[in-house]
């Protein structure tokens, strides 16, 4: 959803912001959070186990054994065996592109209630955009490399996984963008998270054009555990609670079943300072405007990963989540003056999201069909959410009919996606290769879904409700569009230290046409100690239907304003061309190291051209925009002015070139009778420019400079996690220090008394900000820990705006700032496993 300057009587952001230093990420392999204590057993249950591909059993009736994992249990282990970018079982420290590899226990010891928050703090090539504005505040959504949420492709146990319906719609870095939402994932059901960082779109297909994210779920067959975390802000606000329960069962010998179930509530965080927008209060007074800040929330989730044996090579196996998340967030204050008969003191309205996530996939696979593992599987999942307003009115209708309601239903926005999949692979030994020659090959069918619903009538009639008004009619929409493809995928060693891997992909899409995609990567270890690898490859992303289909009219007393659907007739009129994909052309190369015993090093550059970045765009306004109006069915009232009108749609705008360096580091050292200490560094410098910007209809710029600022300042250029973790007997310590990047903007200044004087930008420099994290963990009994730990220990904020520049309040660059704006959070945790 989309707003409007509060004094047309709807919400737009109000701060702009260039950024002129970017983030971007990292990928620290962090080493062992909780670990169990040295010398001491591990709980008898605890998830230790690292998920495999599924071998046939030993012998008939036998479930396959889960590799276990050497050392503390939370310990990253780059010698784990990882399943993203290869067909075949490969090592992480082995592998041709860099993957990185973080255990379940890792994540759920960060005090994180989420899944996507947890990832942010341990992977500095992970971030998120902190304030996101009207309804994508209440998606989690997550970005790699920092680039925009629909580049990163999410997987389940290898299997793509469906995205929000809920679209980012406010001015920012994410806007337009629909990524996966994570936190829809029980993360108690974990077993850990690869993370590819190449383009793999020849191997995966769309998205996939900055990474991968791929979540591997528990294979347990026995134990379980019980988890409770609870902590709030050091402001004493943004209570949260999560509570999960994960079991495994084994299924007569042949198989299991993990179960998972979690609760997670969190309440409101405020950081909005004093509110004077209209200029009648003396500096450091105003209205109180509880606008920016963390939303409040309510999500359960429930979700399953089993496997069975029907013979010796070929085995059943499903997994499933199901998630239900109520979530409510602040709009701007509206003062007594907007309507006294109804709200004499004023009001705040609420934005409201009552989301129903699912995904479910079924599927057999095999060891030998004509000498040929084979997989086939079929998912089908989506994501279901009815938006509205709370705490509201309609001053348009009551001041018609002398009545409004204060609720409001403003939109439906649905998607599903059901994906098949067949894949094949098989290892031939030729006489002139030293090692077999790995053939992967498979097929994919995609039908992908889209429907938008309208408001209810007062939600949009005569400027609609307070803050945002609802759908009308005329943008409601169903679409839908099928997408076929195949893939190739051969690996092989050419001489025995040089490992070669060579991948094709064709897709057709029903509305955006064909694409080719290739891959090369390549490694060679030179000695044990020291490799060199590198990869090329070209990706694409195709346009969500969202971003192809979704139109969204907002009419206010003063001035109406709409985005227009891409595809529309409408939009056409006012120069807009059919969405094509973005190309993207990937490189990467980099340097794999273990120097001495206990330490691991890897050091990858990357750049990544994208061709063709699908931006909003083409504004028009005047008689141009009224014309593009009146042809998508809006009629516009004649009191409004036609300066006032404008219309705008989303573009294939851009061009833009992201380069940058990731260094990941990890040393294990030993320290006898006072313990040992599992050392993690992880760096990443980061930097986007634009390189090219399309042209309207009327040879303007289809960007802004602001906008130009978005794409490539939207994050800090550089982001540093340092730390380890100590461990002795049934103790355990974690410490770790992120440092972000300067981060510069351009933001608004009021020149003149009150919001509707003449307004300039002011350049706003944001210092550095360390970010330190801490836990202690303390094993009462075989079975039980508690733990006790502070996310931001010093309680560090961004820098402040200058005081002219705090419109409603807004003290902070909330867009550019990566730390966030909540401060410290202190927490404690009980964990029982079984």
């Amino acid at each position: 959803m989309r707003g409007k300057d509060r004094k047309n009587g709807v919400d737009q952001p109000i701060i702009g912001v260039r950024r002129k230093v970017l983030s971007a990420a990292v990928l620290a392999i962090t080493c062992n959070s909780a670990a169990w204590a040295q010398g001491a057993a591990a709980p008898t249950g605890a998830s230790d186990t690292v998920a495999v591909p599924a071998a046939a059993p030993s012998k008939a009736g036998a479930a396959t054994p889960v590799a276990k994992q050497s050392g503390p249990v939370n310990t990253v282990q780059q010698d784990t065996v990882v399943v993203t970018g290869t067909r075949t079982d490969t090592r992480a420290s082995q592998s041709l592109t860099p993957v990185d590899v973080i255990t379940g226990d890792r994540l759920r010891s960060t005090g994180q209630s989420n899944l996507r928050d947890a990832l942010v703090q341990l992977s500095p090539s992970i971030g998120h955009q902190t304030y996101g504005g009207d309804a994508s505040m209440l998606t989690d959504a997550l970005t790699l490399h920092g680039l925009s949420p629909d580049h990163v492709l999410v997987l389940v146990n290898g299997k793509r996984r469906h995205s929000t319906a809920n679209i980012s719609l406010d001015p920012g870095p994410n806007q337009g963008s629909t990524g996966v939402d994570i936190d829809m994932i029980p993360l108690g059901l974990i077993d850990h998270v690869e993370i590819l960082r190449d383009g793999a779109a020849a191997q995966y297909g769309s998205d996939a054009i900055a990474g991968v994210i791929n979540i591997i779920l528990k294979k347990n067959s026995h134990g379980g555990e019980l988890q409770s975390t609870n902590g709030q802000t050091y402001a004493g606000d943004g209570f949260k609670t999560a509570n999960s329960a994960t079991v495994g069962l084994n299924l007569g010998g042949k198989g299991f079943l993990d179960l998972s179930a979690e609760y997670v509530r969190q309440n409101h965080t405020v950081r909005t300072g004093p509110d004077d927008y209209f200029g009648t209060f003396q500096p450091g007074h105003g209205y109180y405007n509880p606008m920016l800040g963390d939303p409040a929330s309510t999500r359960q989730s429930v979700g399953y990963n089993a496997g069975y044996y029907i013979g010796d090579n070929v085995e059943l196996y499903g997994f499933g989540t199901y998630a239900h998340r109520d979530a409510q967030a602040y709009q701007n204050f509206r003062p007594s003056s907007v309507l006294p008969e109804i709200y004499p003191n004023g009001f705040v309205p609420q934005e409201t999201i009552s989301e129903n996530d699912f995904s479910v996939t079924t599927g057999v696979k095999g060891q030998n069909l004509f000498g040929w593992s084979w997989d086939l599987s079929s998912t089908y999942g989506g994501d279901h959410d009815d938006i509205g307003m709370t705490h509201s009115a309609n001053t348009g209708l009551y001041a018609a009919t002398g009545y409004t309601p204060t609720s409001f239903h403003l939109a439906t926005v649905s998607n599903t996606q059901l994906t098949n999949n067949l894949d094949f692979s098989r290892a031939f030994q030729l006489p002139v290769l030293p090692a077999p020659l790995n053939v992967s090959w498979g097929v994919e069918q995609r039908r992908e879904t889209y429907s938008i619903g309208a408001g209810d009538y007062a939600s949009y009639i005569d400027g609609g409700s307070q803050a945002l008004p609802g759908l009308a009619p005329v943008s409601a929409n169903d679409v839908s569009r099928n997408v076929l493809g195949t893939y190739v995928d051969l690996s092989t060693r050419l001489a025995p230290k040089w490992t070669v891997d060579l991948a094709g992909r064709f897709e057709h899409y029903s509305d955006v046409g064909n694409t080719v995609n290739g891959k090369l990567a390549t490694r060679y270890d030179f000695t044990p100690a020291f490799a060199i690898r590198g990869s090329v490859s070209t990706g694409f992303r195709a346009p969500s239907l969202a971003e192809e289909y979704y139109s969204n009219i907002n009419e206010s007393p003063a001035s109406v304003e709409g985005l227009l659907a891409a595809n529309s007739a409408a939009a056409r009129l006012i120069g807009a061309e059919p969405l094509k994909s973005e190309k993207s052309t990937n490189f990467n190369l980099g340097f794999v190291l273990t120097p001495v015993q206990g330490m691991h090093v890897t050091l990858d550059a990357y750049q990544i051209d994208i061709r063709n970045r699908i931006v909003e765009g083409g504004t028009a306004s005047g008689a141009d925009a009224i014309a593009a109006m009146e042809a998508a069915g809006l009629s516009i009232p004649s009191s409004i002015p036609a300066s006032a009108v404008s219309a705008s749609y989303f573009t294939n705008g851009a061009s833009t070139r992201t380069r940058g360096l990731d260094l990941t580091g990890t040393y294990h050292t030993g320290f006898g009778a006072y313990g040992q200490v599992d050392w993690d560094l992880g760096v990443n410098i980061n930097t986007t420019s634009v390189t090219h910007i399309a042209t309207g209809a009327n040879g303007a710029p289809e960007l802004s400079a602001q906008q130009v600022a978005w794409l490539t300042t939207g994050t800090p250029k550089n982001k540093i996690i340092f730390g380890g973790t100590w461990h002795r007997d049934k103790w355990g310590v974690s410490l770790h220090e992120t440092r972000f990047g300067a981060t510069s903007s351009e933001e608004t200044y009021i020149v003149g008394p009150n919001a509707f004087s003449t307004t300039q930008f002011i350049h706003f420099n944001s210092a550095a900000r360390y970010v330190t994290d801490v836990e202690v963990r303390y094993d009462v009994t075989k079975k039980f820990q508690i733990a006790i730990g502070a996310n931001n220990l010093f309680d560090v904020y961004p820098s402040k705006l200058p005081y002219e520049a705090q419109l409603e309040g807004v003290q902070y660059d909330s867009y550019a700032s990566s730390t966030g704006v909540n401060g410290g959070f202190y927490y404690a945790r009980a964990r029982y496993v079984f």
